[in-house]
């Protein structure tokens, strides 16, 4: 091969029993690139990076790294090739400090003591070069907000001196300003000589940043393209095998009677919050992460204690104290972490989708239970192999549809959805905001919180927007634009 290749990976099969999760893929990625790899959820994408990282051992074919063959495929023999990746999900140590997270592999450069305040310099060094030098090291990984994990995280890999790092929906949950700080500190990456393997389901930071594109479907290699000779839409086509209608489809529900109205609510993190919801409205609730939205919905649906001010559903106040009480008005809640909080990740796909209706009912038909899950997830195009199969067996995208699917369960009159299209690909994108309009068209209300502000714009009818713990205006239909948003967000 081409000594311009820094990664060879070539014929690579990897089965799970008897699932084919990649089938003959390969990917080549020039030497000082940043190389896109993209597809639906299921395509391959992060069974690939696992191999590459040395997590997965592969079936068959071959790996490369700098012209040499990996012939020992461990993480660590990886790394020690030069390879580091990102992962979705955190490799952090929750009670130990920011700098010896940064540094967990190297706490010191002598094997008997730890110079701490050499630590410490070390750690604030690597956070300022990505543009977080106000991240205090000393602080434990723990008490951070989900954003600045990730930039832990993020900083811990790039102080291996790594000549390839592989990002895995780094984006993810940063605010927009965060994100442009990493795309920046990725160009400058390259700039170094540094070669980058950048999976994302946004597209607009593929053609930011990408100098090539490959796609994976189902397992199989479709193509590698450069980014410059190829449009968004022709990207999406080569992802699901199919032209796909427009991203967020027309919806006809009738806006009904005013639903939910909630009143000068105050916690311990928001203060003042009142809007009001009507029925087939989708309500939308913006703002930069730590803003307020989902500690307004987690005390509305009462996960969080409510300190004081009135809410009133259906022209009634109610006190609802914990989720218990809010199932049983007919309230459902997508959270924003499936993993911890959305789903039941060593039980079956049948339990997790009937959960709720044995909470709210106390009791589950089991004769119609399977053939109700099975129908139910046919509605939603999730993608499984059987009812029993563990949720952590399915992609991210198909966890979400499952969490998803529980609250659709059940007769919810009010759904509040929390990031419900993070981590999911365009054309799943599309069948969840299809299920969204269905829930508006029959009536239910709906409220969105979203940190993608084309989200936000194209699903919803008003938007409230939030920064730091209070309401700063409200958007309606007309008044949604990007600008809108962001002034509000930044309190401008």
């Amino acid at each position: 091969m081409s000594s311009n290749y820094i990664i060879e990976m070539n014929h690579i099969s990897k089965h799970f029993g008897g699932v084919k999760a990649l089938k003959d893929v390969q990917l080549n990625v020039a030497r000082g690139e940043i190389h896109a790899l993209i597809g639906e959820n299921g395509a391959g994408k992060s069974t690939l990076m696992k191999i590459l990282a040395g997590a997965y051992t592969k079936d068959e074919g071959t790996i490369l790294i700098d012209g040499k063959e990996a012939t020992v495929s461990t993480p660590k023999a990886m790394i020690d090739m030069g390879v580091s990746v990102i992962y979705q999900e955190f490799m952090l140590a929750p009670d130990l400090t920011v700098a010896e997270n940064i540094f967990i592999d190297k706490l010191s450069h002598s094997s008997l003591f730890i110079n701490w305040k050499d630590l410490k310099k070390r750690a604030k060094n690597q956070l300022e070069k990505i543009g977080f030098g106000h991240i205090d090291p000393n602080t434990k990984v723990g008490t951070l907000s989900v954003a600045y994990q990730q930039i832990v995280e993020i900083c811990k890999c790039l102080a291996k001196d790594s000549k390839v790092l592989v990002f895995d929906e780094p984006t993810a949950v940063l605010t927009h300003s965060e994100t442009e700080k990493l795309l920046k500190l990725i160009k400058k990456l390259k700039d170094d000589g540094v070669t980058i393997v950048y999976i994302s389901h946004r597209l607009e930071e593929l053609f930011k940043i990408s100098d090539k594109i490959t796609v994976l479907k189902d397992g199989d290699y479709v193509s590698t393209v450069k980014t410059n000779e190829i449009s968004k839409e022709q990207l999406v086509t080569m992802m699901v095998g199919r032209e796909i209608e427009q991203l967020f489809p027309d919806r006809k529900a009738v806006f009904g009677e005013e639903m939910l109205q909630v009143n000068n609510l105050h916690t311990k993190d928001v203060e003042n919050v009142s809007f009001h919801l009507r029925k087939g409205e989708v309500l939308g609730f913006s703002g930069l992460v730590g803003s307020g939205r989902t500690e307004t919905m987690r005390a509305i649906f009462g996960v969080d204690r409510k300190q004081s001010g009135d809410v009133i559903y259906c022209g009634e106040k109610v006190s609802i104290k914990n989720p218990k009480a809010a199932i049983k008005l007919g309230f459902g809640f997508l959270p924003e972490d499936r993993k911890k909080q959305g789903l039941l990740l060593e039980q079956s796909i049948r339990i997790n989708t009937t959960l709720v209706s044995l909470k709210k009912n106390g009791y589950i038909n089991h004769a119609n239970e399977k053939t109700f899950v099975q129908s139910l997830l046919a509605q939603i195009a999730t993608k499984y192999g059987s009812t029993e199969d563990n949720v952590n067996s399915l992609s991210g995208g198909n966890q979400q549809k499952v969490a998803l699917a529980k609250w659709l369960a059940i007769d919810c009159k009010l759904v509040i959805l929390d990031e419900p299209t993070r981590g999911v690909d365009v054309g799943a994108k599309t069948e969840i905001y299809k299920i969204i309009n269905r829930l508006a068209e029959n009536g239910i209300g709906v409220i969105i919180i979203s940190s993608e502000m084309s989200e936000i714009i194209g699903m919803c009818d008003r938007a409230i927007v939030m920064r730091e713990g209070v309401v700063t205006g409200e958007l309606s239909k007309n008044e949604l634009t990007e600008n809108n948003l962001i002034k509000l967000a930044m309190g401008v």
